[in-house]
């Protein structure tokens, strides 16, 4: 059986990048590309894609826990480059056949999770600001990742008596807490929550040691302690 090849553009909008960046990490040997004899068109093997695409999540967890470098394409130093990103996302969903009810869902969840992050670490980035958002449409996974405080420094900031990350992030996902500045801390994560628990979505969240599973038709919230610290916080969202 002959073994399916992608052409430049089809491989972009499954890792959701430009055919410029597929380009370069071709250059660099991050992603090779396959060439024809007689011709400078470039292709790619679907189960290579499907490999790298999978990394998404290993890119962000290095990055976090360890700072190691990842392709500049998921890298969202800004909110304003953040939004844009995510309204091609949402372009990406519009255009998927069974979709048509679930995207704008989709889309509020990983909103609510990217903004979060730069809401809560403004003006307070421990060193890199920004966050990490990568997906793979095919594939029905969408990965957020920041280098910031973390949901327990941020509540404590206004609640001081929390123990513990799993205490923190318990209370990020079900309470409303109201501050300083700013006024509100934490209020996006309960909309994630509702959301999760009531759509055909998966979720996996983390803050430090503390770790939210939200998966499959019966699902029930419940925050467990880890085998790892993660700096700041990381999300998976499936569907």
């Amino acid at each position: 059986m002959e073994e399916k090849l992608l052409k430049i553009s089809e491989a972009a909008e499954i890792l959701g990048v430009s055919i410029d960046t597929l380009r370069r990490w071709d250059e660099s040997g991050k992603l090779t590309a396959i060439k024809k004899e007689g011709s400078t068109h470039r292709y790619y093997r679907e189960k290579d894609i499907e490999i790298f695409a999978s990394d998404l999540f290993k890119f962000a967890s290095d990055w976090i826990s360890r700072g190691a470098e990842f392709p500049g394409t998921f890298y969202c130093p800004t909110s304003a480059v953040f939004q844009a990103r995510l309204v091609k996302m949402e372009r990406l969903l519009m255009e998927k056949p069974g979709f048509e009810k679930l995207y704008s869902l989709i889309v509020l969840v990983a909103a609510e999770i990217g903004d979060n992050s730069f809401a809560h670490n403004l003006g307070k980035w421990p060193d890199t600001p920004g966050i990490f958002f990568g997906y793979d449409i095919q594939k029905g996974i969408i990965v957020l990742a920041d280098r910031g405080l973390g949901i327990l420094e941020t509540l404590r900031q206004v609640r001081p008596s929390l123990p513990n990350h799993v205490e923190a992030v318990r209370v990020a996902f079900t309470e409303f807490i109201s501050g300083r500045a700013p006024e509100k801390r934490g209020n996006d994560l309960k909309l994630v929550r509702e959301v999760v628990l009531t759509q055909p979505i998966d979720l996996f969240f983390t803050s430090g040691d503390a770790e939210v599973h939200l998966k499959g038709a019966n699902k029930l919230f419940q925050v467990t302690r880890g085998p790892n610290v993660v700096r700041g916080c990381m999300a998976k969202i499936s569907f």
